[in-house]
């Protein structure tokens, strides 16, 4: 398999699991929905990254990688980058704490509505951005 179809089927499954994101929010699982919108925003990026050739790090937040080869995407997608870049490092800080809290830190009671909103939006952008990468039709 190619970096390129790799990073397709990264794209993909990506793609598919932000409807997992309004399920979740529907449901008041909050926390549910910061944690798999970083766990989409991950598999997109690292899409990214194989399309434009960048063999990506084994790293939950690749936010700097695509800063460092910023060179390598296309100039529709660069001004982009640096939003992407945030969302990423937002998403790897919440990571841990929104699946498995912290004895002073209940996932479930603490994250909010807007939380699950803002950590889906991010996502949809994220995937729709990276998505540009993709051949017309792709």
């Amino acid at each position: 398999m190619t970096n390129t179809s790799l990073g397709r089927a990264y794209l993909e499954k990506a793609q598919k699991r932000l409807a997992i994101l309004d399920v979740l929010e529907q449901e008041g699982a909050y926390s549910d929905v910061v944690r798999e919108a970083q766990e989409i925003v991950e598999l997109a990026l690292k899409g990214a990254l194989r399309l434009v050739g960048v063999e990506p790090p084994k790293l939950h937040d690749v936010g700097p990688i695509l800063l460092d080869h910023r060179d390598r995407f296309p100039e529709g997608v660069r001004p982009h980058l640096e939003d992407l870049a945030r969302i990423s490092k937002w998403l790897r800080k919440e990571r841990e704490f929104a699946f498995y809290g912290d004895v002073d830190f209940i996932p479930t009671l603490e994250y909010t509505q807007e939380d699950a909103r803002r950590a889906r939006e991010d996502a949809q952008r994220v995937v729709s951005v990276c998505r540009q990468l993709l051949p017309a039709g792709g």
